[in-house]
């Protein structure tokens, strides 16, 4: 387990930021305890002071301990601790001067230590953590200050704001840049061990396949039957080597994900080496398209013939082609068939990739087969 942790932390992009924030806390502590060290002639009672130094530097080691452990980064129940602690150790100050005194003018001893809450609870929550937690200590400040001297603190007050907002969105987006590095390394890793696979599958198990598939058609007779299931199960395995993860963003799939295990001994599919990010609807809408156009190769281009599905990314669209060498009709049949209610051609093709707002063409012959040629915008 925690080598586990060992490994997400080395991958944890916000780690830096909490590194700082307990640097941050140190040398703001020291910075408050030589405060207290140049002004403590003018101090009311000196062992309040102290006692406050030492409230604030048990309180110091404690949140370094934790922002600097896996538990205390994770724990937003820390940073509130953190606000809840500084804001008692800020009206501690009352144990050191009295009231009339700080609204007088005498400085509240916590000083710029004060802020560290509302860095930590901006990395923890982002920009509204970060406004939280400096809303809070402007308010303490305003209470300890008084509404009269309000001008005089407004300058901290917009230090506190702007820390809480700028730190909370640094952090925000490396939060978001971590997740995307860890669905990198992931996806990484999965294509390394597909590759080891693939490896091991076509050195033993494809060739041994491939080698049935050309015996059993030579033999002929029953054999031929299991050179053809050998076909089928060689292509299932390449298609599974070839399959990709399915990852996205904003409502997108890859289309070759979904297109490529359409492949069979009798369909080829080519696919570009990158993924085709398209909106899900559309890209199911494409599959049914594909799968459409498959069964009418199967029902009208003969026994025999074969199909090619390549997928082409242009940038603002997708171009989109299947292509067989069966036996080919004319555009007028295509017609035809249309007027006679054979609706697949009409509906199903031309229908769909209309709706998607995109365009649909074909080239066929007697003899020559048909290719179907669609483009689609991919936004």
């Amino acid at each position: 387990m925690e080598d586990v942790r060992s490994r997400g932390d080395a991958a944890d992009l916000l780690l830096p930021l909490w590194r700082a924030l307990v640097v941050f806390r140190v040398i703001t502590w020291l910075f408050a305890c030589f405060g207290v060290w140049t002004r403590w002639d003018g101090i009311h009672r000196h062992s309040g002071a102290v006692a406050q130094l030492a409230i604030m530097g048990v309180w110091t080691v404690v949140a370094s301990i934790g922002y600097s452990r896996h538990w205390g980064r994770r724990n937003t129940r820390l940073a509130l601790a953190d606000l809840v602690v500084t804001v008692g150790c800020m009206y501690a100050t009352l144990l050191a001067q009295p009231l009339l005194d700080i609204r007088g003018g005498a400085s509240v001893l916590t000083s710029v230590w004060a802020a560290g809450p509302v860095i930590a609870l901006a990395i923890s929550r982002g920009r509204d953590g970060g406004l939280l937690g400096a809303a809070t200590i402007s308010l303490a400040l305003l209470s300890l200050r008084g509404v009269d001297h309000a001008s005089k603190i407004l300058s901290n007050v917009q230090l506190l704001l702007v820390a809480g907002l700028v730190v909370g969105y640094a952090a925000t987006t490396m939060r978001r840049a971590n997740a995307r590095l860890r669905e990198a390394i992931a996806a990484e890793g999965a294509a390394a061990e597909r590759l080891r696979l693939g490896r091991s599958i076509h050195d033993g198990v494809l060739q041994v396949l491939a080698q049935v598939q050309r015996r059993g058609t030579a033999i002929g007779g029953e054999a031929a039957e299991l050179a053809a299931l050998a076909a089928e199960q060689e292509v299932a395995l390449r298609t599974l080597m070839a399959s990709r993860p399915s990852t996205g963003d904003r409502g997108r799939i890859d289309l070759c994900m979904l297109l490529i295990p359409l492949a069979t001994p009798r369909v080829d599919v080519v696919v570009p080496a990158g993924q085709v990010l398209l909106p899900t609807a559309t890209a199911t809408e494409l599959v049914a398209v594909v799968k459409e156009a498959l069964s009418n190769v199967d029902k009208h281009a003969g026994p025999g013939a074969r199909s090619w599905v390549v997928v082409e990314d242009l940038g603002d669209e997708v171009l989109l082609s299947v292509r067989d060498d069966g036996t080919g009709t004319t555009p007028d049949r295509l017609e035809q068939a249309t007027s006679d209610g054979h609706l697949g051609v009409s509906q199903s093709i031309r229908g769909r990739i209309a709706d998607l707002g995109g365009s649909v063409s074909v080239r066929t012959a007697p003899g020559e087969g048909t290719e179907w040629e669609m483009r689609v915008g991919s936004r």
